[in-house]
């Protein structure tokens, strides 16, 4: 039986989702990502929650919210009731759940790491607990051999055995190989889609193991949206989030959603150890990732074999990240930016570059972005304009404007409305999200 709607959810819905509405039935603008995250941090602010905009006296907290938004525009948005009630109808005849980042049953795994960059709705049909169960993203490319389908099949076989689920994306090729594979050997997968979780949620062979409570399909969309890349470039994080390790089995190079998710978490994100897949003829995609950082795959033969792999790879991941947290000191009276930067675990140590075969494509610049991130972060604590952040860090001011384009679109900065010239400070995170 799928759960009612929390309150939370109906508001947010309401706010931010198609609610499967034809092109001309919804005139007025739904609220983009980054628009919620700028509405949900203005509730918090005022201790309040989405809910509240719902009640009948939401009036005064609706022009509460008009320095930031349109009144008008968010009672239009919160007055779509009749079509919520239809959506949510069409949801539950195909099983599909809807959850939203305010429900304590949101998966604690993404709310921990991606923290307000979370998605505010989660749809979703099957077992919502293999959430927080972890287990081993396994990814790559779409169009592969039956080598390589083999080869993962027996990745996912292998988890089974372990009793490890398999997180991955769902679409053909290697993701949905690696979820065919632990499902064929009774094993639990989570599939983060993309695209089409209503047409998932009712396919064949999804049955079985949804019914059994071995199959989770999620996707942060609109389940009847279509193909998007943008889409599958978003929804990598999520795989990578949930899961304790993650396999790389195929890469293009310097292309595509398996690079772009895999290069994030190396240089970057971090949130758990990748592997690659290391035998001969694997690619310059596979190689370069190993270049960057990655660990070779150890071809485990045993689901045992398996599992000492993520365990021993996860905990010294867990270890590292611990101790690599990065000291820094920003004096105002001499705007002097003191900085200590442990070398990544992961990642080959800079004066080592040198001596090195890498491929050309190999990101120093995301070395230089590493160092450079948290040094912007902690200059902006107090707000500053894009000539006050030039003149503290000694860089030209078309340097610091990439960097903001950059933090911002990383969601770390946020430019401040109405100022001039305009003024940036850094998004004060919180596990209280909504």
């Amino acid at each position: 039986m799928i759960e009612p709607l929390s309150p939370n959810t109906q508001a947010i819905l309401l706010l931010t989702a198609s609610l499967g509405a034809r092109r001309g039935e919804a005139p007025v603008a739904l609220l983009t990502p980054g628009e919620y995250k700028r509405l949900a941090r203005l509730l918090r602010d005022n201790q309040k929650q989405p809910a509240d905009l719902l009640e009948p006296d939401a009036s005064a907290l609706i022009a509460l919210c008009g320095g930031h938004f349109d009144p008008d525009r968010l009672k239009s948005l919160l007055a779509r009731g009749f079509l919520l009630g239809q959506a949510v109808d069409h949801w539950n005849a195909r099983s599909i759940w809807v959850i939203s980042r305010a429900d304590p049953i949101y998966p604690k795994r993404l709310k921990s790491l991606l923290k307000e960059d979370a998605p505010a709705v989660l749809y979703g049909c099957g077992d919502l607990r293999l959430l927080d169960q972890g287990g081993l993203a396994v990814v790559g490319s779409r169009n592969v051999d039956e080598q390589l389908v083999e080869f993962t099949e027996n990745v996912g076989r292998l988890c089974a055995g372990a009793r490890r689920m398999v997180i991955s994306g769902g679409a053909k090729g290697i993701d949905r190989a690696a979820m065919h594979g632990s499902l064929d050997a009774g094993g639990a997968v989570a599939g983060v889609m993309a695209d089409s979780l209503e047409r998932a949620a009712l396919a064949r062979d999804n049955r079985e193991p949804l019914m059994e409570e071995r199959l989770v399909l999620i996707s942060p969309y609109d389940p009847a949206a279509g193909f998007n890349v943008g889409h599958a470039m978003q929804r990598n994080k999520l795989i990578y989030a949930l899961s304790d390790a993650a396999l790389v089995v195929s890469s293009d190079l310097d292309k595509g959603g398996t690079w772009a998710g895999a290069t994030e978490q190396i240089d970057r994100l971090h949130y758990v150890p990748v592997f690659v897949r290391n035998e001969p003829g694997s690619g310059k995609g596979n190689a370069a990732l190993l270049a960057r950082g990655a660990r070779p795959w150890p071809n485990p033969q045993k689901g045992s074999e398996l599992e000492d792999a993520i365990s021993a790879a996860a905990e010294t991941h867990r270890t590292a990240s611990n101790h690599n947290t990065p000291l820094l000191v920003i004096r105002e009276d001499t705007s002097v930016v003191d900085v200590t930067t442990p070398i990544h675990p992961d990642r080959p140590p800079v004066e080592e570059l040198n001596k090195q075969a890498l491929p050309a494509t190999f990101a120093l610049e995301a070395l230089l972005i590493d160092a450079v991130r948290p040094i912007v972060i902690a200059a902006l604590t107090q707000d500053r304009s894009e000539v006050e952040i030039s003149e503290l860090l000694g860089v030209t001011k078309q340097q610091t404007k990439a960097w903001i384009i950059r933090f911002i679109a990383e969601g770390l900065i946020e430019k401040i409305r109405k100022t001039k010239p305009s003024r940036y400070r850094a998004v004060k995170k919180s596990d209280l999200l909504f």
